[in-house]
Parts: C-alpha cells; structure tokens; sequence
C-alpha cells in the first residue's frame, strides 16, 4: 500500500475509533428488545449444537449465535420468518469504479412440526435484488463471477435468483447421541464450503459480497440439491448429489439440471461458541463461458461469543476464517482464497466490522504472459448504529470503507490505490 493509501487507513481507522466512542458516550437506556439468545429448533440435537435455522443449508454455526428472527407457534408448528434489507449508497473506487444506489436483500421463511419420531423443517428464501440491482449487479471492483451478455461479469457482483431456497430437512434421531438427515430441494444448497455469507454473525452488518464467494460459498443456490448424512454427538458428515452449474441471467427462473455433482463435508461444533468444516467437491461444467469441470475445497472455523455485562455492555462478538480453492481442470494452477471476518456487537445498539481478503482472480484482464492470476488483497473497516430497536425491528445506520493491495501490472486499469465505501440503511426483524 502507498503512503497516500496508508495515510487514508489511518484516517480511517481512527474516525471509525472516535465514532465508536462517541456513540457508546450517546448510549441510551436498553430497550427490553427481543429475546436474541440462540434458541435451540430441533428435538434431535441438544443445546449445545447449532440449530438447523442457525447456518444455511445444512452448515453449521456456533449455537451461541443470536437468532433474530419472529417465531410464532401454531397448532404443532414452529413458524419463522428473518431476513435483511440494505438500502446502500455503493461508491467503488478507481477508473473501473462506479457509484450506485442499490439494495441487497433477502427474505426466510421457515415451517417446523414433528413428523413420526424426528423432525421436519421447510425453508424457502426469496430475494428482490434482480429488481432492486438489476444486472450487471453490484459495482464491486475486483469482483468475478457468472455472467452478463454473454461475457464474464467483472468488477460487479452478481444479483441472487428470486428463489433463493426451496428445501426441506429431515432429522431423524437414531440413538442418544446419532441422528439421521436428509435435506434437498429444486433450489437449494449441497454440503460444500461454510456458511454462506449472507447468513454468517461474523459478516451480519456488511451489505457487500466476499471477493472470494466464488471461491468459498457460491453453491448456496444450486437447483437440484439431494444430501443425507449423520450426526454422531458433535460431529456430522454427509455427501450431497446436485447441479453444479451456476444460475444464468434469468433471476426469476429454476434451472433444473442433472444431479451430475458432487460434494462431502465433515463438520464438528466441539462447544456452543465454536464450529469448524471441511469440505471437498467436483462440479460439472459449472461456468457458462469455461470448459471442463472444477475441484472446490474449502475449510473454515468460526467463533462466537455472547456477553452481557463489563465495559461493552449487552452484545455479541463474531468471527469467521474461511480458506477456498478452486481447481479448473483445464489449468494447471490453482486459485486460492482467505478470508478473515469479525462483527463486534456492543452495547447493544453499536456494531463494529472488519473483513480482510486474499485472493487469487484470473478473469480481471487479459491473460498476461507469465502471471495467469493476480493475488487481490481487499481490507474493509466498517460500523453501524441502531437508530431503532425494538420487539420487533432493528433500523440501523452504517457505513464501511474498503483498501485494496493488488500487482502493479493492473494499476493502469484500477488506478494506483482505490478506495471504495459504503453507506447504508439497514433493516431486519
């Protein structure tokens, strides 16, 4: 990073401190709010393990994780609904930069009841970003992923699909401590990488995608996804079968294919506060523009944290590091991703962030001789104050600014040292 670069982290960074001090001196009096301690859905498991509503997919969070969403029950069933709205002012950096109103959203909506000795969970999410950031999406520079015309989608991220799950879990306990799942749906997400990103405590308040979720978490909307497994105590292993191309432009649509994929994952939840996942899959033809097939690999361990009393107050503390790689079968070299993510909630209205990325990109520019990928570095440093907290809402005001390193070759397209940043308004149950 340059001085000028280094000089605007500072910057940064200290405006972000003096903020945050500020608005801990502005604390008013606690709202006696929602109930947010994690609550436990599923009959087979104890309270120790995550909820099936706490990840996405079948992939775990620590159970310690605040569940905020309504939850009512009627004759026999557990009805939930959360979800999240970003109304963001979206300025990226650089000459390839550009500035957008936008708005990233989703929407849950989950069904529980008994069903003989276990348990059935329907979910079904929804999202309007193809309404509310048509294509080509989100300006994100660095960005890659899908595409838009006919060409790789570059510098922007891609809207999700309409339907974002379709699914149902099945938890059928065996033993004290071993249960049987089967999950699936036309849209849904196959056991392979971490908790997606819109669904991870640690990356809860950050309106922008990872530059690494093509690396890390993109088979969340997959459309045919069947994957069985078992729990044994605080373990899981399980293997899915599903389609492994990506979604085309046609955001409202389900595009069925051939269960040609394939996926196996093992994940441990040692304790309430911590889970950790290793995942290995091969996906068929999954881009639209690129021959041949993919090997995917991933791990993460996440860590979360409640408290409630001391100088932070009433809050909650989440962190996440995910590891990606995707070999092309058509290329002799791997690309890699790292990503490390925290949300400090404090005094319950207040919210710090950060997210810090490496990864390897090779569809920025043109290949160049002798250097097929570029090593992208992305560092984020961002807050948000509740402005409303009630029983039943949470509006907050946010915003973020994001640093970026990256090879000298590419700064007559990007420039010598960007800047993006956000400001948003965001809103959830």
């Amino acid at each position: 990073m340059s001085k000028q670069g280094l000089s605007l982290f500072v910057c940064a960074v200290s405006f972000l401190l003096a903020a945050s001090t500020l608005l801990a001196q502005d604390q008013d009096k606690d709202h006696p709010g929602m109930d947010m301690t994690g609550m436990d859905m599923s009959a087979a498991l104890s309270s120790s393990l995550p909820s099936p509503s706490s990840g996405s997919g079948t992939s775990w969070q620590p159970a310690s994780v605040p569940e905020q969403m309504w939850m009512i029950r009627r004759r026999g069933w557990d009805l939930m609904m959360h979800g999240q709205v970003f109304l963001t002012y979206n300025q990226q950096g650089g000459p390839r930069g550009e500035g957008k109103a936008e708005s990233a959203n989703y929407f849950m909506f989950m069904e529980q009841h008994s069903l003989g000795k276990g348990r059935l969970l329907f979910r079904q999410m929804f999202s309007a970003e193809s309404l509310t950031s048509p294509h080509p999406g989100f300006p994100e520079i660095f960005q890659t992923g899908e595409t838009y015309h006919g060409e790789p989608l570059v510098d922007h991220q891609h809207p999700h699909n309409v339907f974002a799950e379709l699914s149902a879990l099945y938890t059928l306990p065996l033993a004290k401590k071993i249960s049987w799942q089967l999950y699936g749906g036309p849209s849904a997400e196959p056991a392979l990488g971490p908790v997606t990103y819109m669904h991870r405590a640690s990356a809860s308040e950050n309106p922008a995608a990872p530059l690494g979720h093509h690396e890390q978490d993109s088979t969340h909307t997959s459309f045919g996804v069947v994957t069985t497994g078992f729990m044994i105590d605080r373990f899981k292993i399980e293997g899915s079968a599903f389609n492994g191309r990506e979604p085309n432009e046609e955001r409202w649509s389900i595009q069925l294919g051939a269960l040609d994929s394939w996926s196996l994952r093992a994940s441990a939840a040692p304790t309430r506060d911590w889970t950790a996942q290793y995942s290995y899959g091969r996906l068929l033809h999954p881009e639209a523009l690129e021959p041949g097939n993919q090997l995917r690999q991933t791990a993460s361990l996440e860590y979360n944290r409640p408290f409630s009393a001391g100088k932070l107050g009433k809050g909650n503390w989440a962190t996440s590091f995910v590891w990606g790689r995707v070999q092309k079968e058509f290329e002799s070299f791997p690309l890699n991703s790292y990503l490390l993510e925290s949300t400090l909630n404090f005094r319950r209205r207040n919210y710090a962030y950060t997210r810090f990325e490496l990864v390897d990109k090779d569809e920025l520019l043109s290949r160049v001789p002798l250097q097929p990928s570029f090593r992208i570095g992305a560092y984020t440093f961002g807050g948000v104050r509740d402005l409303v907290q009630n029983q039943h809402w949470q509006l907050g005001l946010g915003s973020d600014v994001t640093f970026y390193s990256k090879p000298a070759v590419l700064d007559a397209s990007y420039g010598n040292d960007p800047v993006s940043f956000h400001v948003f308004l965001r809103l959830r149950p």
